[in-house]
């Protein structure tokens, strides 16, 4: 079964090792996305160890269990070292990030048989629609779980987006659960500035979901929010989280910037990365 983490010191504790593992494993191969990652690592950790029910013996079925899809795949980092740290597969597994027959390649793919990952992404835009395809298949085979989406706010520049908030809105798929990464920020600058996308709660209860807004680097908040948003699913209505967000979180000086969305730390960076995130845990 899933590992259930009551303790919010613990859960903290378990995010300062995952961002451990994303600075280290974009270091080793000088590649990938370390931002966004650390931004929603507090997210993560509290749907892998606290929230969500499910198997560690993985299959793609996935019924009688809650289903987590990551739209915006290039954050790919975090959700290997939580998978890792959740025992989905060996942490020592994470030394294979990047590299060529690897299995945990720069955007999540099931070809290669990870477990954990239900999805391809990393073409952003698509994961909203599996994730509403996979909560009405639950609610035809009478499964009571639920299905999250994470997708990042410059994500919401893809009209199919939109196209499945409506949809989801009009069927009612009210055992779904989107998470919204708010940071501001994508790769080729501030949101507002490549294309503003204003008031994402309004535009949100304008498309008939029910919102809930949070600081997505607070895991207390975090946990309340999502506990909240729980029971508020079965009520007729999608639920959407809008989870604000600092990219880089936990690293001065990868912090509230679009510079770190796709870089990588040189050998000093790491080294002053890792000091800022003291871990009593076992690194990969």
């Amino acid at each position: 079964m899933s590992p259930h983490i009551n303790d919010i010191v613990e859960l903290e504790k378990v995010a300062v090792q995952i961002r451990r593992d994303i600075v280290r494993m974009v270091h080793q191969v000088q590649s990938g996305h370390p931002g966004g990652s650390l931004g929603c690592t507090d997210l993560l950790v509290a749907l892998y160890f606290r929230i969500m029910r499910y198997e560690k013996s993985f299959n793609m079925d996935g019924r009688n269990e809650d289903l987590f899809f990551l739209s915006n795949g290039h954050i790919s980092p975090v959700f290997y070292a939580t998978l890792a740290r959740a025992g989905f597969f060996d942490p020592s597994e994470l030394h294979t990030f990047r590299k060529i027959n690897a299995r945990l390649q720069g955007h999540p793919t099931t070809h290669d048989h990870l477990p954990g990952v239900r999805m391809s992404s990393g073409s952003l835009g698509q994961g909203v629609s599996v994730a509403i395809g996979a909560a009405m298949s639950k609610k035809l085979n009478q499964d009571d779980k639920l299905v999250y989406c994470l997708t990042g706010d410059g994500e919401l520049q893809e009209g199919q987006i939109w196209e499945g908030l409506m949809f989801a809105s009009h069927h009612q798929v009210d055992n779904l659960i989107m998470l919204i990464d708010h940071n501001g920020q994508q790769i080729d600058g501030p949101t507002k500035t490549v294309m503003n996308l204003a008031n994402c709660k309004d535009k949100l209860l304008a498309f008939g979901w029910f919102v809930i807004e949070m600081n997505g680097n607070n895991m207390n908040e975090v946990v309340d929010s999502l506990e909240y948003a729980v029971t508020c699913t079965k009520k007729s209505q999608p639920v959407a989280i809008v989870m604000t967000t600092i990219m880089g979180k936990g690293v001065d000086f990868m912090e509230g910037t679009h510079e770190w969305h796709g870089i990588a730390p040189n050998d000093e960076q790491l080294v002053k990365a890792l000091k800022q995130l003291p871990s009593i845990m076992k690194d990969y």
